[in-house]
């Protein structure tokens, strides 16, 4: 039996997939890409040895990256998405009927062409005319940029690499330039289990350039540490609250997923302030 050894950065622990089929593995320009068949979770795709996606899971991630922020904001018309090659981020936030534009920028083209082939349900929405693509570093598109957007959604891999340009004071400064008043902005940020000091340090970082800062979470199988947390930024607008009245299918998210997923306020204290027991 082939086995598949995850090569996390961060874990402190190492997952294994068997590995029914490899159906595609090669070297971009940027990084090590592979899919391979899994006979629990589908196709899984790697990147830099590390799991991205799997068929069986990939919408508890996606779901909850994209609604909160963009329920949370009363209208959400312009939106970009950075990262999230694999299309699943652009095709949730398609799901949002006010959305007129999506500005998808990936930096690695060939991560865009193995999803469209080999997860074509993950990216359904690439294609769709509200779609411009553009294969650049995000940090690059949203420089100079002025108050056109209504949210940013970083859907990068780890803070390793080039992902590390999107986590930077500068970064969330250029971001907070091009919202709109009532703009949000969300980032994966990390596992509370295993990376509870990245996730702080993303938070602080955020602050320096956000009024509005929060952290929510979800458990998400494939991702080391489970417990995966998402840190989210805004002009002036509690992302809590939920400000839209349009239903979206989803398999996961809900009104009431949403508010349960932020930490209680106590609890985020203790976490910023260290007092949390862990």
């Amino acid at each position: 039996m082939i086995r598949f050894f995850e090569k996390d950065p961060y874990a402190p622990i190492q997952y294994s997939y068997e590995v029914s089929k490899v159906l595609y593995h090669k070297r971009s320009k940027f990084q090590d890409i592979m899919v391979f068949e899994n006979p629990f979770f589908g196709k899984v795709l790697v990147l830099d040895g590390v799991v991205q996606i799997t068929e069986r899971d990939e919408f508890f991630y996606h779901e909850m990256l994209v609604h909160v922020v963009m329920n949370a904001h009363p209208d959400p018309r312009k939106v970009i998405v950075i990262g999230g090659g694999d299309g699943g981020t652009v095709r949730e936030v398609l799901k949002h009927k006010s959305v007129e534009k999506v500005f998808f920028i990936e930096i690695d083209k060939d991560v865009i062409g193995v999803s469209k082939k080999f997860f074509p349900g993950v990216a359904s929405g690439i294609g769709d005319k509200r779609v411009e693509i553009k294969c650049m570093d995000g940090a690059e598109f949203v420089r100079g940029r002025r108050s056109d957007i209504d949210a940013v959604i970083v859907d990068s891999t780890d803070i390793v690499g080039f992902a590390k340009s999107l986590f930077t004071r500068n970064f969330f400064r250029a971001i907070n330039n091009c919202l709109t008043e009532d703009g949000m902005f969300v980032t994966l940020s990390e596992s509370l289990h295993f990376h509870k000091d990245m996730v702080v340090e993303v938070q602080k970082t955020m602050k320096a350039a956000f009024p509005v800062v929060d952290l929510y979470t979800a458990s998400l199988a494939t991702y080391a540490g489970n417990w995966w947390s998402f840190s989210v930024g805004s002009k002036k607008l509690d992302p809590r609250e939920i400000r839209r009245k349009d239903r979206i299918r989803t398999k996961y998210y809900s009104r009431e997923i949403h508010g349960s997923a932020f930490l209680p306020k106590d609890m985020y204290s203790r976490l910023m302030s260290g007092r949390l027991g862990w």
